[in-house]
């Protein structure tokens, strides 16, 4: 087991990590409308999340309409749904189990794995966003550009992948303790003084 110093530090970039996820999954600016071209209508910005798209006019005032129906979804969005919510729930886990000595090496794995899982997804739409942008076939009135939250999910996955990092280098059973090896005693150290016939 690490030291408790190690454990505080990974648990504190562990939830950083997960408010980072949580930002990421409930804000709804993952891409947002492009200004380029004949395209500089300022008055209304479009933004679209996991859960929601919303518009926002200059005035302030913004407009959120849910998905209407999961089946209609594209494959990578449904995609980066699940990814980023089973990253959530692994996060929570791994933080859950971090101070238990026989298991932290889990925990750092749960939370590489559950940093990975909200990479993945970021960076794949990050391309679908750049690859669409920089597609002459694409209208101009379509494209967009990244949002907040994909910068928000990539330093959440950077710590989160930090926390496990620094976990696993620190929670290496030592070598010249006794965690967990056995110890053998001599029959005249253990055995009594008299003896039976």
């Amino acid at each position: 087991m690490g030291s408790s110093g190690v454990q505080i530090v990974c648990m504190a970039l562990g939830i950083l990590g997960l408010i980072a996820a949580v930002v990421t999954i409930a804000v709804p600016r993952w891409k947002v409308s492009a200004f380029i071209g004949q395209n500089i209508i300022t008055a209304q910005v479009q933004e679209e999340g996991l859960w929601m798209e919303c518009v926002v006019q200059s005035t302030g005032q913004q407009q959120c309409k849910a998905y209407d129906s999961l089946l209609i979804l594209g494959s990578a969005l449904q995609a980066a749904r699940a990814m980023t919510i089973i990253g959530c729930m692994l996060t929570v886990l791994s933080l859950l189990v971090l101070f238990k000595p026989k298991v932290s090496l889990v925990s750092a794995i749960g939370l590489i794995l559950a940093g990975l899982l909200l990479i993945i997804p970021v960076s794949w739409a990050a391309h679908n966003v750049v690859r669409d942008f920089n597609d002459p076939l694409v209208a101009q009135s379509q494209k967009r550009e990244l949002g907040a939250c994909i910068f928000v999910g990539w330093g959440g996955g950077v710590l989160l992948l930090l926390a496990g990092g620094l976990l696993c280098c620190f929670s290496r059973p030592r070598s010249g303790g006794s965690g967990g090896a056995a110890k053998y005693y001599s029959n005249s150290a253990s055995a009594p003084s008299k003896n039976y016939v």
